[in-house]
């Protein structure tokens, strides 16, 4: 590519050269009348407004970049050598430097295969201990896990860094165990080495295999018993330390100093028996139960890893001359005009503009049928495109996307805990002391009374004691199976916004549901205009779409759509006043107009005789009727109906079938919501409640010791939502009350609440079969551990099978958590 060179002082003539946008790297033509702007004398060339922005607001961060090959500093807008790596842009000097970048990126880019370091600022937690907070990477001091970066992973992250370790000392410790093996047990199978080599090599081989394991291999487990004791934590960890380090030390000693030993010490042959393998074992077996439980914790973000490759990388944009170019996705701009093609993911959330296909949302709502879209409907960043082709208008880009806010809504919620977890916590804290005890009571008990050798008969017992009893699988039970459920639930359109609300979902009995856009669909249309005697159908309706285009309600839609429709006149409002609850009012044309329900008109004295009939006829229909006040008398009626969700009727019959009682909270009257009531099966009903009402009938219920929930969608229905035990915010909603609710339904029917209740039920199922693993290998484990069946069956329980023992539960409680992936909703 021929490029351009830049005359300082002067600005670039026009020329036929081809140029390099200095922000993405695209290559522009200076003739095509794109944006330029001219910085230090040099004028620079843009593909298009945002990178032109982009470079005006920090010009200095992309004149030049470096080679990451040499070193030299590359001027970004004449670079010829240019290439991508994983969608970001690097720049070479030559063409040697950008062979050898190409070649072997990762040399250049670091042990990561992402090619940017983590954020500056990003902050590390504990997964079973969000509580614990850090600035840099490192061991959580409660229970020692390794913590993880907050915030939302992205989608080409590289491997755990700790996985990577942990396997490579899993492989070393059982390459270095397995002849340690050999050598110890062999005699139990036929195969007699350590007469072949004698015993005294078979101790110094032991030694120098056994001796990398401990020393080298275990150090991440060492360093964390450590800390669980400086930081009075005790832990896991705390007992494998002691476990391993006591197996280990006494062998050492027993191998350099055997004379030191009392006859107590001697076993068969009279040597001091050592337990070499049984600490390089238990060392390799951990590892293999710890990179076994790293991999499934990774299988745990996959449903965030799915919903992040949902959206593509790149977004073809239309041109204000008509062209049309692939940018990548973060040069997109609220404004900008896409085309979708057949096949393509919607890059953004936006609107159709032109254009008529079907949309496949099943992986954001959960639902497989798919939707028509036309001009005017909305369009969700990371659904699929299935036939036709769309012109859509850009409108909410980054972290404004559904998309992105379901996926940092998922991501807190794994990293959310319940409370159950604290009774795991609480087990735990006093767990190990007592198992610390229990070994020194074991190892005493067996020093005096066991049979010869009993030094060495106590030693098994008080490192078996330790190494089987770590409660690894009492830690994992809970946050396993949170960070499952909300994968599992974000697939199905169900948003957890926290462990507690899925908990608590679990144990609800009563659930209150908002009618307008909850079992509605909350769009109503106009259906009638009665006018009172002497006043003029299109001047009732007028001056009432006049006094409601000052209103976001529902209602007010309807009726200023209604008007236009119907071709009346509209005119401006003053002293517009919204009345929470009851209505509006306001001055039309010189008119004193005020329009709502029965309350608003009492307040105003206006007498509703006269069409007290026609009110009742219409709410019987289940529409709602509003009065118009016009100078303080009564000017007419008009109603508008907003029809009933298709699903709403079998989504109630189902909750109910779950054991829920089902209230219906709506601020429209009794006669109207007994209507919409009847359709769907519903026997309890509170009409006419302000938003306070619907506050104080919840808290009214608790107080009774009812677990309430409140599913609703409007800002009226925020503090209600709040003040529930679960809140429940339709995701087509209002952003307060989906800010309010501890659980979200992105589609916005009922069907989402079945299947909330379904994961949440499940979920808690899971975790409590996970506490019974957990809780029962521990009872049962430790005296077994101890030596209590010696008395019966002559044998002790070996360390390396008690390591194996841990490691086994600890895998059964992680596949056990890892069934709700497959779980139907």
């Amino acid at each position: 590519m021929t490029t351009l060179v830049h005359a300082p002082g002067a600005a670039q003539k026009a020329t036929s050269f081809m140029v390099r946008d200095p922000v993405c790297g695209m290559t522009v033509d200076p003739n095509a009348g794109k944006p330029t702007v001219e910085h230090d004398g040099h004028r620079y060339h843009f593909c298009s407004a945002s990178c032109h922005d982009r470079f005006v607001k920090a010009p200095v961060d992309f004149i030049a970049a470096t080679d990451l090959v040499c070193g030299m500093s590359v001027d970004r807008a004449t670079a010829t050598h240019f290439t991508r790596h994983e969608s970001k842009g690097f720049y070479f000097c030559s063409p040697g430097c950008q062979g050898k970048f190409e070649a072997t990126p990762e040399k250049y880019l670091g042990d990561r295969p992402a090619s940017e370091p983590m954020k500056k600022g990003t902050q590390y937690t504990c997964p079973m201990h969000p509580q614990i907070i850090r600035d840099q990477p490192g061991s959580c001091p409660i229970c020692g896990m390794a913590l993880e970066p907050m915030g939302v992973p992205t989608s080409d992250e590289g491997p755990n860094p700790e996985l990577i370790d942990f396997t490579r000392r899993l492989w070393i410790s059982a390459v270095l165990s397995t002849p340690l093996l050999i050598i110890t047990m062999g005699p139990m199978v036929g195969l007699p080495f350590r007469d072949w080599i004698g015993e005294p090599l078979a101790s110094w081989l032991e030694l120098a295999l056994s001796t990398p394991v401990v020393v080298w291999a275990a150090i991440p487990f060492f360093h964390r018993g450590y800390e669980s004791v400086v930081n009075r934590s005790p832990n896991m960890w705390t007992l494998i330390s002691l476990g391993v380090g006591a197996a280990y030390s006494y062998s050492l000693v027993a191998t350099l100093f055997p004379a030191i030993f009392p006859a107590s010490f001697l076993g068969h042959g009279g040597t001091v028996p050592t337990y070499f393998e049984a600490a390089s074992v238990i060392v390799a077996l951990i590892f293999l139960g710890q990179v076994l439980e790293l991999r499934a914790r990774e299988r745990t973000g996959s449903a965030i890893r799915a919903l992040l490759d949902l959206a593509p990388k790149t977004a073809r944009r239309i041109t204000a001359d008509g062209s049309e170019e692939d940018v990548p996705l973060d040069q997109v701009q609220a404004g900008d005009l896409l085309r979708i093609r057949p096949g393509d993911s919607i890059p953004v959330d936006g609107i159709v503009v032109e254009g008529r296909s079907s949309l496949d949302e099943s992986m954001i709502t959960g639902e497989p049928v798919p939707l028509e879209k036309t001009k005017g409907d909305p369009l969700t960043g990371g659904t699929l495109n299935k036939n036709g082709t769309l012109i859509m208008r850009a409108e909410k880009i980054g972290a404004d996307t559904m998309l992105a806010k379901i996926v940092e809504m998922v991501a807190k919620a794994q990293r959310s805990r319940a409370p159950i977890q604290g009774l795991a916590d609480r087990v735990s804290f006093y767990f190990v002391p007592t198992v610390v005890l229990v070994a020194v009571v074991a190892f005493a008990t067996w020093a005096i009374v066991g049979p010869q050798p009993s030094m060495a008969y106590a030693i098994v017992a008080a490192v078996s004691v330790l190494i089987i009893a770590c409660p690894c699988a009492l830690g994992l039970a809970t946050p396993m199976s949170i960070m499952t459920a909300a994968g599992r639930g974000a697939q199905a359109g169900v948003l957890i916004k926290d462990a507690e609300a899925l908990e608590r979902f679990a144990a609800v009995d009563t659930l209150i549901v908002d009618k307008t856009g909850t079992l509605t669909e909350g769009s109503p249309k106009l259906t009638d205009v009665i006018p009172a005697a002497g006043v003029d159908e299109a001047e009732l309706l007028g001056l009432a779409a006049s006094l409601e285009q000052g209103s976001e309600h529902p209602l007010a839609e309807a009726i200023v759509g209604g008007a236009k429709e119907r071709g009346a006149k509209i005119s401006a409002t003053t002293g517009f006043e919204a009345v929470t609850g009851k209505g509006v009012s306001g001055i039309v044309a010189g008119k004193t107009v005020a329009l709502g329900n029965q309350a608003m008109m009492d307040d105003a004295k206006v007498d509703l005789a006269a069409l007290s009939v026609q009110a009742d006829a219409l709410r019987s229909e289940g529409k709602t009727a509003m009065y118009v006040a016009i100078g303080g008398k009564l000017g007419g009626i008009v109603a508008v109906a907003d029809p009933v969700k298709a699903t709403s009727k079998e989504a109630i019959r189902a909750l109910r079938e779950s054991g829920l009682r089902i209230i219906m909270a709506t601020g429209d009257n009794e006669r109207t919501a007994r209507a919409v009531a009847s359709k769907l099966g519903i026997d309890d009903i509170r009409a006419g409640v302000l938003p306070e009402d619907k506050k104080t009938l919840i808290d009214d219920l608790k107080a009774k010791g009812a677990k309430v929930a409140m599913a609703g969608d409007g800002v009226n229905d925020a503090p209600a939502l709040a003040a529930a035990d679960v809140g429940i915010a339709m995701g087509t909603g209002a952003d307060v009350a989906v800010e309010s609710a501890g659980i979200t339904l992105v589609k916005g029917d009922l069907n989402g609440l079945v299947r909330a209740r379904t994961l949440s039920q499940a979920t808690i199922r899971n975790i409590k079969e996970n506490l019974f693993f957990a809780f029962f290998y521990n009872v049962l484990g430790v005296p077994v551990a101890a030596g209590v069946l010696y008395p019966v069956f002559g044998t002790m329980l070996s360390p390396m099978l008690a390591a194996a023992a841990m490691s086994l539960s600890s895998v059964s409680v992680i596949g056990n958590a890892l069934r709700l992936r497959t779980l139907k909703l």
